[in-house]
């Protein structure tokens, strides 16, 4: 209780201060260094919706998102970085870095002071040379304004070699690798080149990132380098498999220099091309006011209670542009083949974001969601399977399941139009049904022999656990798929399969007062109590299995656990579409709140982790969803905050951020289905203003810091009893009240969410 408490007056002081201010635009709430420092990992530069070209400061080249807190010092600014990532680094490619003085080093780090970070722009002054950089963006070209002291010597340095993620050791595990660069000064005013990159994360093949740079002043003096030696009066370097760069004098009077950088997957010529169709003008404040239209037209379309507190609107306004940050549109800029499908980059993964952040874009602009989903199923076309993950157009890495089956299967109950779902379910089949030959951290089902002979993966295989429960759940979506085109063989088998998370459930396995888990079992159906680690021939070390046991890093690698990122107890909940099945299994509903209450009481929940997002609406299907609202507040005022350590964990593509908004809102979907789950709001009112031209309202009538149950609902003034509602009746507008009590009431407590499908 004292947990419990501790947790309301964190988020009565959250979310129940300070009324917002109702003029203002919702793209001013956005604080891009919300989540930025600890597990966050954000990106913190200025960025369109979906934007390729990403700008920002890089320190030095450890940082997932290229930005690290003072006192570290600033690198250089490189354009591309991916946002609230794990792993290895990906991208940081072509860093410029601003200076003055002689043309005679490539180091030019600084320290730095009076940074300023708003949606779309990013100022700081260079204490080493005095040097103030802002920066702004456009989606496919970035523009900079250096602002350099009177009477010194401007200069700039291009780096077409740097990289995030560079290890000395060679072919490090998820370590970018350098390939190759180029760089040409190619007039007095234009610099072109580009870096060739591979691995990362993923272990990605190589990738090349071109650019085109503009100044708007002439360059006099110049040195190029290639390695660590330096060429005064050399204006070309030639790509040998080293790194190359330029450093640049500017000439003239003036102390401000102005640059565009434009950046292509195709060609530098492209780069230039992208320069001249998206800023073809020297207006910094223009650039800036066009990324911010860009982001307002998406915000406003959720529109919330504008006396909200500040902290509330910050809070809502980031979470909905982390989400919007990725996958990256690259529509035009596809290096792998030709056609006039959209292309999307830079999933990580959909294993992170078909929970909360796929849904939640679908419901901001399905237009969008469909075109995301139409890139994954050309991805299938052209390079043999759906990614799960995918980054520097190359597909990987699998954690689990291959979740493009869950973003198509939403996309189809959801009704989403102008996606070939034919197509898309010979994709699933693919992942389902063809072993993907070794290459299983890429792409495909890594044990699909063994699930579909056993009907579950066996421990000899690495992540058998949670591969096993994803697959099941990816059967059911591919399931749902067939029934919908009338492919009924299709759909008996899958929908067995579905089911086959109960053959890894182990019913007479007790813990912490609970029943049953997943567990592992070997190829020869035998649990394993005991599991066997090392190499040792002569003393055959074992440690015992328990539902909380974490294999990694003690006795296995981080990828070659059990599960993956999780324990039994978190991964034995994850079952999305057989709710009521898991719940007899646990012995039925009384023996599930225990099970619930435990879990969350023993703090066994992980917010921070995926697979867990859904637990705490589980109360739903035993008729309690006020339970479910009191869980999701204590979470929200323990782990949320508008500090730069304000978000659980890795924000992954806007999977922690969207899994606030959603329950902000007081909805919550249970991806790959049609409906979503009612919840207590922390948000007075919410106004999606749709795609379709019709609004859709959540209105929480007497919504106070004490009155945080539902008593009654009535959706467009029809008494409306259940505490779920279909994505059909917000498609087809009107209003959803909830009128709002002290206490719990019996609403929501009679009609339970919908039941899967049934063979």
């Amino acid at each position: 209780m004292k947990y419990q408490a501790l947790n309301t007056i964190l988020l009565a002081a959250l979310l129940w201060t300070v009324p917002g201010k109702a003029q203002e635009k919702h793209h001013t709430f956005v604080d891009p260094m919300i989540g930025s420092q600890g597990l966050g990992r954000i990106f913190i530069g200025p960025s369109y919706p979906f934007g390729m070209v990403k700008p920002s400061p890089d320190c030095g080249t450890a940082p997932n998102s290229g930005w690290l807190p003072e006192p570290v010092a600033v690198t250089g600014f490189s354009q591309l970085h991916v946002s609230g990532t794990g792993g290895g680094p990906k991208y940081g490619n072509i860093q410029v870095m601003p200076f003055t003085g002689a043309l005679d080093s490539q180091e030019q780090s600084s320290m730095r002071e009076n940074e300023t970070v708003k949606l779309g722009y990013y100022s700081v002054l260079l204490k080493k040379n005095q040097v103030k950089t802002e920066i702004t963006t456009a989606d496919k070209a970035a523009f900079y304004k250096f602002s350099y002291p009177a009477a010194a010597q401007k200069s700039l340095k291009i780096d077409a070699g740097f990289f995030l993620g560079e290890q000395p050791v060679p072919d490090a595990r998820e370590a970018q690798q350098f390939v190759g660069s180029e760089i040409e000064l190619v007039s007095p005013t234009e610099i072109r080149g580009y870096s060739r990159i591979r691995a990362g994360w993923n272990n990605g093949r190589a990738y090349t990132v071109y650019f085109y740079a503009v100044l708007d002043q002439p360059v006099t003096s110049y040195t190029s380098w290639k390695g660590q030696k330096l060429f005064p009066n050399v204006a070309v370097q030639f790509d040998s498999n080293e790194k190359t760069g330029l450093l640049l004098g500017i000439g003239g009077s003036a102390t401000q220099l102005n640059m565009k950088i434009g950046i292509s997957f195709l060609s530098s010529l492209k780069a230039k091309a992208n320069i001249t169709q998206e800023i073809p003008d020297w207006d910094f404040n223009q650039v800036l006011t066009g990324l911010q239209n860009k982001w307002e037209e998406l915000l406003r379309r959720i529109e919330i209670d504008p006396k909200a507190s500040t902290t509330q609107q910050q809070l809502f306004y980031t979470g909905l542009y982390h989400t919007m940050l990725m996958p990256v549109n690259r529509t035009g800029e596809n290096p792998m083949w030709t056609n006039d499908q959209p292309y999307y980059d830079d999933f990580y993964t959909l294993w992170d974001t078909f929970r909360t952040s796929n849904p939640l874009i679908t419901l901001i602009s399905p237009k969008r969601e469909v075109e995301i989903v139409n890139a994954l199923i050309d991805i299938y076309k052209h390079d043999g399977y759906l990614p799960d993950g995918r980054s520097g157009n190359a597909n990987g890495r699998t954690q689990g399941g291959s979740h493009g089956e869950v973003l198509i299967a939403d996309a189809f109950v959801k009704k989403l139009e102008g996606i070939d779902y034919e197509l898309g379910l010979e994709a699933m089949l693919k992942d389902a049904t063809v072993p993907p030959g070794g290459n299983e951290e890429q792409e495909g089902r890594g044990g699909l022999t063994e699930y579909n002979r056993l009907g579950y993966v066996p421990f000899s295989v690495v992540r058998s656990g949670n591969r096993t429960v994803d697959y099941a759940y990816n059967d059911y979506n591919i399931a749902t798929v067939a029934k919908g085109l009338k492919r009924q063989k299709i759909y008996d088998r899958f929908i067995r399969q579905s089911a086959n998370w109960r053959n890894l459930w182990r019913d007479d396995y007790t813990h912490e007062g609970s029943k049953g888990f997943i567990l592992p079992k070997n190829a020869e159906g035998k649990w394993l109590d005991t599991i066997p680690y090392g190499n040792s021939e002569i003393q055959h070390p074992t440690y015992i299995y328990t539902p909380l046991t974490r294999e990694t890093p003690w006795y296995a690698c981080h990828w070659c656990g059990f599960f993956y990122e999780g324990t039994s107890w978190e991964y034995s909940f994850s079952i999305p579409h057989e709710i009521p099945a898991l719940i007899q299994k646990s012995g039925g509903n009384a023996a599930f709140r225990k099970r619930l209450d435990t879990f969350f009481d023993k703090k066994f929940y992980n917010v921070a982790n995926e697979p867990s997002f859904l637990t705490p609406t589980l109360y739903h299907w035993i008729g309690r969803p006020d339970l479910s609202s009191e869980r999701i507040r204590q979470i929200i005022g323990a782990s949320y905050n508008t500090s730069r350590n304000g978000l659980p964990g890795n924000d992954d593509s806007g999977a922690m951020s969207s899994w606030l908004a959603f329950h902000m809102i007081g909805l919550y979907p249970n991806a790959g289905q049609s409906y979503y789950l009612i919840n207590s709001p922390l948000l007075r009112q919410t106004v999606f203003h749709q795609e379709n031209g019709k609004d859709f309202k959540v209105t929480a009538n007497g919504l106070s810091e004490k009155n945080v149950y539902i008593k009654s609902a009535r959706l467009n003034g029809k008494v409306f009893n259940q505490a779920w509602i279909e994505h059909e009746d917000i498609l087809n507008g009107g209003e959803l009240v909830l009128e709002m009590d002290a206490k719990p009431s019996a609403w929501g407590t009679r009609i339970l969410p919908p039941l899967s499908l049934k063979p």
